[in-house]
């Protein structure tokens, strides 16, 4: 039988490990030097929101870096290598989400004066659904930081990344967290440069890559087919990411949270913005990145020919190849890839104290000292530092089990985004239509997510393009026994339809479907001859206070 082939790819040198070794010790000292410097200042205030001092630079930088993780600097090359420059389409995504979070969300967390989103809840609605909705967060948060913090192999690299973030987190609060995140944001765009312009150098420049991805069909970018089934197309791209990423941008604790830091709301809006701006930036230079790397490989791939196991495997694979006689350029792409996922873990480190203290523990013991509350928050920081590390280093020997659950951003943050839309957008909703709505929505996102985990979609509706391997020494048999996945034997009435909706519509199904059941829950209880009462109740007691809201501004 013929044996794979593959080439000589260097390991890592002393150099590579100096530069990956600094960006743990840099992020580290930031943290120190913010618990000196910010050591007169210490309070819970200043801990969990920088004192709502920040400006516009920092947190947009720092906004950037922690949603472009290495999901985004590894992924995203991989995805346009195999399925084409489709994915540079988001960029319609980010930007509704982006005003959609400037100009609606923002403005009502901003102006409420809170620290937690889901204090805003309480206030529109009750405790209960401000309770149910923190649950759900924490779960989420703790899920998305195991699922970055293993898409690396090493528990000890595992390890590390968390030491290093429960570390600077702990020392030195939000400021600690948005200069690190705007350090490491350097880096990523330093890692992602190097690797433009050396595998561009490489492959014959800008135009001989763009000629070659022509021809290999990466550039058909515009596929207006309405199918929900297809995974990428333009509608679920501009709608399904619209609504993905509202569910964990634009009502995300960890997002607001740092606009809330700004000095003003003209700067945090400033801020989001500037943000869009890096998004932009960072996801054109990951998809040009992803056509760099079908150039090199257009006649040998890698995955196809068994040199790597897996397919977010490629760009490493990729950066040894081309750095192999430049040392210290490995090292700084590793680099680049690891401060995306210390920015996401660091901030939805910090976001979960925010959360836990300001929602549990200042609401059950709300008279402690403010020297005391302090102390508790950087506990809390040290709490889920450890809980989100110890399971991540358990995931990564157990060979990355959490990675099963990619979509639950979807599934969770949809109905999250539903709850806070109902609560916003309509204000006739109340809380047991809220409750309804949320507990109906992640059911059904959960059903039609999980159903997609059991039954996956037909290989024609996410099919690879075509991959080369001419110039390897392959077997033929091995390799299309490895690409041609087998579906379960028994798919019921639902998999071919329902079960097979692209991922990128889990948010949406479970936002509207929150909505819909939130109003519904709603108007049939208005409509309840027992609620008639009430009604009038509320609405003279509302009545009574616009008319003191208004003899109070008069004066």
């Amino acid at each position: 039988m013929t044996k794979f082939v593959a080439p000589d790819v260097k390991n890592f040198v002393v150099w590579d490990y100096v530069v990956f070794a600094a960006l743990f010790l840099i992020s580290s000292g930031i943290g120190v030097y913010f618990a000196i410097t910010e050591k007169k200042k210490a309070s819970s205030k200043e801990f969990l929101v920088g004192g709502k001092q920040m400006t516009c630079g920092p947190v947009a930088l720092s906004l950037t870096a922690s949603f472009m993780s290495a999901v985004t600097v590894l992924g995203t090359p991989s995805e346009v290598y195999r399925y084409g420059a489709t994915f540079i389409l988001f960029f319609i995504a980010y930007t509704f989400v982006i005003i959609f979070t400037s100009e609606l969300f923002l403005p009502v967390f901003y102006r409420s004066g809170i620290t937690s989103t889901y204090e805003y809840l309480e206030l529109r609605f009750n405790k209960p659904v401000r309770i149910a909705a923190t649950l759900i967060y924490i779960v989420q948060t703790v899920r998305n930081t195991l699922h970055s913090l293993t898409k690396f192999d090493l528990w000890g690299s595992v390890f590390a990344t968390g030491i290093v973030c429960t570390f600077y987190c702990t020392l030195g609060g939000l400021k600690a967290v948005v200069w690190t995140d705007v350090f490491q944001m350097i880096v990523m765009l330093a890692g992602f440069l190097t690797v433009l312009i050396q595998g561009s150098i490489t492959n014959g420049g800008p135009t001989n890559i763009l000629e070659t991805a022509k021809n290999g069909s990466r550039l058909r970018i515009i596929d207006f087919d309405v199918d929900p089934l297809r995974r990428h197309t333009f509608w679920t791209i501009a709608v399904g990411g619209t609504f993905t990423w509202l569910g964990i941008y634009g009502v995300n604790q960890s997002t607001i949270q740092r606009c809330i830091s700004c000095k003003s709301e003209k700067q945090a809006k400033l801020a989001l913005y500037l943000n869009l701006l890096g998004l932009w930036v960072i996801l054109v230079c990951a998809v040009f990145s992803g056509l760099v790397m079908y150039t090199h490989y257009k006649n040998c791939d890698p995955w196809t020919a068994g040199f790597i196991s897996a397919p977010v495997q490629l760009m490493p694979y990729f950066v040894m190849d081309i750095f192999s006689t430049m040392p210290g350029l490995p090292g700084l792409f590793v680099a680049c890839a690891f401060s995306g996922t210390l920015s996401t873990v660091a901030a939805s480190i910090n976001a979960l104290a925010t959360v836990t203290f300001e929602d549990f523990v200042k609401s059950c013991f709300p008279n402690l000292s403010e020297n005391l509350n302090t102390w508790i928050s950087k506990g809390l920081c040290i709490v889920f530092g450890v809980v989100c590390t110890s399971m991540a280093v358990a995931a990564s020997l157990m060979g990355g089990v959490v990675q099963a659950s990619l979509s639950i951003h979807g599934m969770c943050g949809g109905p999250m985004l539903g709850l806070f839309t109902l609560g916003i957008v309509f204000p006739c909703s109340n809380w047991k239509g809220a409750i309804g709505g949320l507990l109906t929505g992640i059911v059904l996102s959960f059903l039609v997510g999980i159903g997609a985990f059991i039954y996956p979609a037909p290989s024609s509706k996410a099919l690879p393009l075509s991959l080369s391997t001419a110039n390897c020494t392959v077997n033929t048999t091995e390799v299309l026994t490895t690409l041609v996945p087998t579906l379960p034997p028994l798919r019921p009435p639902l998999a071919d339809s329902w079960y097979s909706l692209s991922y990128l519509y889990f948010s949406a199904v479970g936002c509207l479907t929150c909505i819909i059941v939130g109003l519904l829950i709603t108007h049939v209880l208005l409509l309840a001859p027992e609620s008639q009462h009430l009604v009038c109740s509320c609405s003279s007691e509302s009545q009574q206070q616009s008319g003191l809201q208004r003899t109070s501004s008069t004066s």
